[in-house]
């Protein structure tokens, strides 16, 4: 197949990781951006802070490993910090401090704590020393005809303030839009395509906030930079908020608020409130943010919504897809967000490659066969394998917010999470696992993850009921079930829905 002119917009994780894939098949690459270089410390983020600190997994490490870099991988070893699990924070009705650890995998394996900003200049470095790879960064995609495969941008230079900005005309094979949840390539793709959208915000505002590094005496004596383990996502959950930190290289930890909008709004009236609701509600973390700084970093920072997005289908013809947050915006709290963008890329070139090495038969035509042609069998399979998987994942990250901020302080929860855990080491040849350890540490489809899950809820209420069925184990539970429900702190039927989820 002859080499193609691609054209990928947006310049981040996904989007970089899409241009490398494109250039080591020897395709012409042009990288559009929005912002200036992102590998320049001056460049301002869009939402003007710093993103929801990233968690890496298998599924984005398997789709750099499939690069061939290297170097990549190394940097990835390298510059990550592994969380084993959660730390969940709360005070005892005694009134004492408690940190209770809940691993994410029994046979031990770890997400990864992972700068953005680190990663994302490490896939630029080595794209900009590949020939056949450009650079346009501040360009703005003002237009797009997906037939006459033709942009627009809008070059949007540094010193440019009065003066309208110089707009530019681009011809291209294939168009990747990784420009994120308010994309513009997916707002022209929906001319050309019955494109069906839902965009959903949720009723939650997040807000930044750091834990610093411990420095001189104070490291000294303590030994350690880090003021709480560095090797857990810690969480202060609060039944209907929460309160995550999530470590970083320097020692120190970045920390974001998740809460309704009107409890933020309660306290930006009132901003000298915070450290009392965060000793109500988040235990312990005014002893690692000093109320003035938690009260500085409150008023000083963004508090920016959550959205959902989901779409189909993700393509139009051979000329033009969408991928990562652009085809699937998610909330954050799986973690899946930058790894199904990953994987995305990592399945669309799969399926690329399988078309582009389609037999021709034909001996008096051999390049008979239209590369264009090809592409769009190829994005048409895409579209069709890739939407459940991407809504799959959207949906499991708006339950986890349930379930970390609330979930994991239920017997309910811990029982399941026993049970599961205790049949994956004991019987493992039944493929028992925990539905975040499908996720997490493994690649296969986020759909059948959801389906393998539901059956085995299904299989461990029907052996719980069978359980209760048994006489002696009826009379025993049924005495304790009702002194507990007397004093009010069981409740059978939200067991056994429980256990289903």
């Amino acid at each position: 197949m002859s080499n193609q002119k691609y054209v990928v917009v947006g310049a981040g994780p996904v989007g970089s990781l899409a241009a490398l894939y494109a250039a080591d098949r020897g395709h012409d690459v042009e990288i559009y951006e929005l912002r200036g270089d992102l590998r320049d410390p001056s460049t301002t983020p869009l939402n003007f802070t710093k993103s929801i600190n990233l968690a890496l997994s298998e599924r984005g490490i398997n789709a750099m490993r499939y690069t061939g870099q290297q170097e990549l991988l190394d940097h990835v070893v390298s510059a990550t910090i592994p969380m084993r699990g959660r730390m969940i924070h709360g005070r005892r009705p005694s009134g004492d401090l408690f940190q209770e650890r809940q691993d994410y995998d029994v046979h031990g394996r770890t997400i990864f704590a992972v700068d953005r900003a680190g990663l994302n200049r490490r896939l630029l470095d080595i794209l900009g020393a590949m020939p056949n790879v450009k650079f346009f960064f501040n360009h703005k995609l003002t237009g797009a005809d997906f037939k006459r495969r033709k942009a627009w941008f809008e070059v949007r230079g540094q010193d440019s303030s009065s003066s309208r900005p110089e707009e530019v005309e681009i011809s291209f094979d294939f168009m990747i839009g990784a420009d994120g949840a308010h994309s513009a390539v997916r707002y022209h793709l929906m001319k050309y395509t019955r494109m069906n959208y839902q965009q959903e915000y949720v009723d939650t505002l997040w807000c930044e906030f750091t834990i610093t590094p411990r420095v001189g005496a104070e490291l000294y004596y303590e030994g350690s930079k880090f003021r709480i383990s560095p090797n857990y996502l810690h969480i202060w959950p609060g039944k209907q908020f929460m309160f995550i930190a999530i470590p970083s290289e320097d020692g120190s930890f970045t920390c974001t608020l998740f809460l309704p909008g009107t409890e933020f709004a309660e306290l930006e009236a009132n901003p000298s409130r915070l450290p009392a609701f965060f000793d109500q509600h988040f235990a312990g973390v005014t002893s690692l943010i000093r109320p003035s700084d938690l009260i500085y970093e409150f008023e000083a920072n963004p508090h920016l919504p959550l959205i959902s997005i989901k779409c189909q289908p993700y393509h139009y013809a051979s000329s033009a897809v969408i991928i990562g947050d652009a085809a699937h915006a998610m909330v954050p709290f799986y973690g899946q967000g930058m790894n199904a963008g990953l994987e995305d890329v990592r399945i669309l070139f799969s399926i690329l490659d399988k078309h582009a090495i389609v037999e021709n038969n034909n001996p008096e035509y051999p390049s008979s066969i239209d590369t264009a042609f090809l592409r769009g069998l190829a994005l048409a399979e895409y579209s069709a394998l890739r939407v459940a998987d991407a809504h799959a994942i959207n949906d499991l990250a708006l339950q986890n917010y349930v379930e970390m901020r609330a979930s994991v302080l239920s017997p309910t929860y811990r029982l399941r999470k026993f049970l599961e855990e205790f049949m994956s080491v004991h019987l493992p040849n039944l493929g028992w696992q925990t539905k975040y350890s499908r996720v997490s540490f493994g690649n296969e489809r986020y759909s059948e993850v959801v389906a393998k899950s539901e059956h085995q809820g299904k299989v461990l209420m029907r052996g719980f009921v069978a359980l209760l069925c048994s006489p002696i184990v009826a009379g025993v539970f049924g005495l304790y079930w009702t002194q507990r429900r007397s004093l009010g702190g069981f409740n059978l039927l939200d067991t056994i829905r429980n256990l289903r989820k």
